[in-house]
């Protein structure tokens, strides 16, 4: 980390910022504490397994091998970071706080900097996805596997360097003055940079879906005058269009409450009691990675019978090894013909199309 070794706070406790901040900081255990962690952990965890049962499911089901899936598998391997950074935040927040070095406590804010603008780069991606297929007549998008890869470890490379801004030089360590409230290592600079940034790109994505929205209605109802049944290319379009704006809509309202107390903040508004309301912003941005995974499920059909492939394949298998342990007779009807090879193995399913 690039810091001014010379500057007087360089060998200062993190404590010392956050008294000098006036943010609250104590070595003793209180109730809020420990709710933070009581309930912080098991969500945490919950997060963690139900993103790595979306990337798991998008990887097995060759269904949803197109560029819109390999970004929503995206979507859902930084919310899956986002699940290992407030896991981190748990078990370095209250009382641990005060026991960070200043490297420990950039780690910390690095993390979650960097999954907030991984899912925000990774939502503008797939609105101008969705903009450029729709609006080229097609369902799926034509670009490569390459380019999706490209795509995607650019997402992460523009999220590693945004959340490591602050560690290398946009901080305050070295010009108290300037240090905010909520986060009290940060500039107040950098706050208002980083929250209007994200809102910016908020109404960018909000923008896009709107028109995509406007556009397939008015090409729906030019087309229904001229077409007895429903055109089920429209259907699929304006079905799987809803989801993703199941998904940007909670992203916004989990979001945005929090961008909003950090621009407060970095504006120096002294009377807003940024404080009061930092902890139940925080629990709300963390639900965000909660909620895309039911989101996933309650509105894709193929989605929710690859979970249960997934989640029962343990035990298919045991019953598997069980029934083929042992010989099984079968009763013989007597002057009944002899059936033919008893083959009862069942095929499986031909997988159904896209069920958005």
């Amino acid at each position: 980390m690039v810091f001014n070794a010379t500057c007087e706070a360089y060998d200062n406790p993190v404590a010392f910022f956050y008294n000098k901040t006036g943010k609250p900081i104590s070595s003793d255990w209180r109730a809020q504490d420990f709710v933070v962690v009581g309930l912080g952990l098991p969500i945490c965890i919950f997060i963690i397994l139900a993103n790595m049962l979306v990337i798991a499911a998008i990887v097995i089901n060759r269904q949803f091998h197109f560029p819109i899936y390999y970004l929503l598998g995206n979507m859902a391997a930084a919310d899956l970071f986002a699940g290992i950074s407030y896991l981190f935040l748990v078990f370095h927040t209250g009382p641990w706080t005060i026991r960070l070095s200043i490297k420990e406590w950039f780690v910390r804010g690095a993390l979650i900097n960097m999954s907030l603008t991984a899912s925000v780069v990774n939502l503008l991606a797939v609105a101008v996805e969705r903009h450029q297929t729709i609006f080229t007549m097609q369902l799926h998008s034509t670009m490569t596997r390459r380019r999706v890869v490209l795509l995607i470890v650019s997402i992460w490379v523009v999220a590693v360097v945004m959340g490591l801004v602050p560690a290398m030089g946009w901080n305050c360590v070295c010009d108290l003055n300037t240090c905010c409230t909520v986060a009290p290592l940060y500039t107040r600079s950098f706050l208002v940079f980083w929250a209007i940034l994200n809102l910016m790109a908020f109404f960018i994505m909000v923008a896009v879906y709107t028109h995509i929205f406007i556009y397939v209605r008015r090409r729906s109802q030019v087309m229904s005058p001229h077409t007895d049944q429903p055109n089920q290319h429209n259907q699929t379009v304006i079905s799987l269009m809803k989801t993703m704006s199941m998904i940007l809509g909670a992203f916004v309202i989990c979001w945005t409450p929090g961008l909003v107390i950090l621009l407060l903040d970095g504006l120096n508004c002294t009377q807003c009691q940024v404080l009061k309301f930092e902890k139940y912003c925080l629990v709300l941005a963390e639900c965000n990675s909660l909620v895309n995974p039911i989101i996933y499920s309650f509105r894709d059909g193929d989605m929710r019978r690859t979970y249960r492939r997934i989640l029962c394949f343990p035990w298919r298998r045991m019953s598997q090894h069980q029934g083929s342990a042992g010989i099984r007779f079968q009763p013989v009807k007597v002057g009944a013909p002899p059936e033919k090879n008893a083959s009862s193995f069942e095929t499986l399913p031909a997988p159904s199309l896209l069920s958005f």
